[in-house]
């Protein structure tokens, strides 16, 4: 991606480590000697609920302090957002997608036209390497991996450092999802798109 400033936004349900991710990658931009900020957003602050994050990279100084409300990049963390008009909004044609997601991109239909979408089975990922809290699956670090893959936004080698210097525990299996994740990705340019009336979640 060549842009000065590039804007994420992260949907995921708590406990999946939304938060951590944003602050993961740019913490990986800032090791880069790019610009960076991170913060969430929470609604209902439990297990399960949507939880929002944003990550802003850029090659110079970021005054914008504002909700992302038109992404460079969506990143689903899981599945049920495919369908939920939230995740949705302000999407645009220039819109890299990345999800969690166990279909193969070609037989996945978008609610809006996107630019590229990028598709891995992190939850698969995380369930394999044993990335769990209270029995499920944190599949945030596979995520990073397909963001990676997706926008070569930062190396694998800066966000292997910044999840050394973030995350407290089970870093190696944490490195290894990521890693896994960035081969497993599938990526399609222009992928298939039903406009329709999706839920509002």
């Amino acid at each position: 991606m060549s842009n000065d400033l590039i804007e994420i936004r992260w949907h995921g349900r708590g406990g999946q480590g939304a938060v951590l991710a944003s602050r993961i990658v740019a913490k990986a931009a800032f090791l880069e000697g790019k610009w960076s900020q991170a913060f969430p957003f929470f609604g209902a602050e439990r297990r399960g609920a949507p939880v929002m994050a944003f990550t802003r990279v850029s090659n110079s100084s970021i005054r914008l302090r504002s909700q992302i409300y038109e992404p460079d990049v969506l990143v689903l963390i899981d599945p049920m957002f495919l369908n939920l008009e939230i995740a949705w909004r302000g999407v645009k044609p220039d819109t890299i997608v990345v999800m969690n997601i166990p279909e193969d991109p070609n037989e996945i239909f978008l609610p809006k036209r996107v630019k590229r979408l990028a598709t891995v089975d992190a939850t698969s990922i995380s369930m394999d390497l044993n990335l769990k809290v209270a029995g499920l699956p944190v599949p945030n670090s596979a995520m990073i991996g397909t963001l990676i893959k997706a926008t070569d936004m930062v190396k694998l080698e800066s966000a292997e450092e910044a999840i050394r210097s973030l995350m407290k525990r089970l870093t190696d299996a944490n490195i290894q999802s990521m890693k896994r994740a960035y081969e497993e990705t599938k990526v399609v340019e222009e992928p298939k798109f039903v406009p329709e009336v999706i839920g509002e979640g």
